[in-house]
């Protein structure tokens, strides 16, 4: 495909390339031009962020109310300068104009009373709540990543995360399928594991907003929610899925406790998992099973990394799952997630070679 790539200056440059990816944010022209559609939930709410001056700053800190129209936070970064905050439900933010101080300042005394004689600002932006998915993450040769896939409430800095595990997901496949490695069919795989993802962020975050809604029922529901979350399963359970260290990708077959996670940086003889992932290839870790996985592996130095080692410790602690059994072996994709297990009580290697191809395109 040819694209032509338009620089702040006017200059044009024409790009050809057999694969590209929308990563334009989540007005995206890139989702436009290609008609996908992204249906969601509009804003209920405007949220101002400000780093500012206080003339006349609270003198407990830090600072959250909710009031009769909304919340607010001041934080102090640093000596002198304050980091503020406001929850405004009585409006929606205007996407066509800049925010500005006195924006800010309007909120605060909507919702606070007083401005705390705010001045000089580094930085003033605004968002709202609004949450939206892309229909699809691919047409054609195109794909979607980031916030041009999804947007919402930026509740526990997840956006970052779930951009940036899109990438870890997209990279290595769109590399494999470029240089010859990997069926483009493995583009497909894309979309079916990380769209369910964002689906349930965007969930999660409208949840959060709701909560964080003024009113009397809204007090009643956090009220129970808040008891609630004392209990350490759901404690557990919520911690896992802001952190979205309990995605779990559908590996095809088996069903070992650790299969689809991300692989834990568990402690080896001479290194750590993680840093065996540096070269974002596959992974085969063998740990000494004393079975045919080595006469399998002899054939594969071309296509992954087969790394035979020792566990340090024989029990894994996992984020969701707690401790359990260090396994024989396991193949960790690039993306550090695990795409085949063998257990302590298997002694062949089944599954493994379709595994192989599924993932990395290798037939043994």
């Amino acid at each position: 495909m040819d694209v032509e790539v338009r620089d702040t200056r006017g200059s044009v440059e024409r790009i050809r390339a057999r694969y590209a990816v929308g990563c334009d944010g989540g007005r995206s022209t890139v989702r436009e031009l290609l008609g996908i559609g992204f249906p969601g939930t509009d804003a209920t709410l405007t949220a101002i962020l400000g780093d500012v001056v206080l003339a006349d700053p609270p003198e407990r800190l830090p600072l959250m109310e909710r009031r009769e129209s909304g919340s607010f936070w001041v934080l102090e970064f640093e000596p002198g300068w304050h980091r503020v905050i406001t929850y405004d439900y009585s409006r929606v933010p205007d996407r066509s104009r800049p925010c500005t101080l006195d924006d800010l300042r309007a909120s605060m005394l909507r919702i606070a009373g007083t401005d705390f004689r705010m001045h000089s600002p580094r930085w003033i932006s605004s968002f709202g709540d609004a949450a939206r998915q892309a229909e699809s993450y691919r047409r054609g040769r195109v794909l979607l990543a980031g916030d041009a896939a999804h947007i919402h409430f930026p509740a526990g800095g997840q956006g970052l995360n779930t951009g940036m595990q899109d990438a870890a997901n997209l990279g290595w496949k769109l590399a494999a399928v470029v240089r010859g490695e990997a069926s483009p069919s493995l583009l497909d795989t894309y979309e079916s594991e990380r769209h369910p993802v964002a689906a349930r962020v965007l969930q999660n975050t409208r949840a959060q907003t709701a909560l964080a809604a003024p009113g009397p029922r809204t007090e009643a529901l956090r009220e129970i929610f808040g008891a609630l979350v004392h209990l350490e399963p759901v404690t557990h359970t919520l911690a896992a899925m802001i952190t979205a260290l309990d995605v779990r990708y559908d590996m095809g077959s088996g069903d070992h406790p650790l299969l689809g996670l991300r692989m834990p940086d568990a402690d080896l003889v001479n290194d750590r998992v993680y840093d065996l992932l540096h070269a974002a290839r596959p992974v085969l870790l063998d740990l000494g099973a004393d079975s045919d996985l080595p006469s399998i592996a002899e054939g594969l130095a071309g296509g992954i990394d087969v790394v035979r080692t020792r566990c340090g410790n024989p029990r894994w602690t996992l984020p969701v799952l707690g401790e359990i059994d260090a396994p024989r072996a396991v193949l960790i994709r690039p993306d550090g997630h695990v795409a085949w297990v063998m257990d302590q009580e298997q002694t062949r290697p089944d599954g493994l070679r379709a595994a192989l191809e599924r993932w990395c395109g290798i037939s043994c």
